[in-house]
């Protein structure tokens, strides 16, 4: 069960990017490049929902928005680096 809740919560911004992508304007409004936006959903996933967030909500990128932005790209980080530490343990 902890292996299941593992692949749903790593899959969960994927899927979201997915279902944006597909049935509305959300992502085109953020990301004018389509290259762009398949780099953020394969690297940074979490980074690429609240990047088009802010820019659909006309959020500036600066302050306490750029707070979240950041924790963003940690949440990213962190969901690779720890299997990379785990593999060398």
């Amino acid at each position: 069960m902890p292996c299941l809740f593992l692949i749903v919560i790593l899959l969960f911004p994927r899927v979201a990017l997915a279902l944006l992508f597909l049935f509305t304007h959300y992502l085109d409004r953020a990301f004018h490049s389509i290259l762009l936006l398949i780099l953020g959903f394969i690297f940074l996933p979490f980074t690429t929902l609240v990047f088009a967030w802010m820019v659909n909500s006309g959020l500036p990128i600066a302050g306490v928005n750029l707070l979240w932005l950041l924790l963003a790209v940690m949440a990213d980080l962190g969901t690779v680096g720890h299997g990379y530490s785990r593999r060398r343990a």
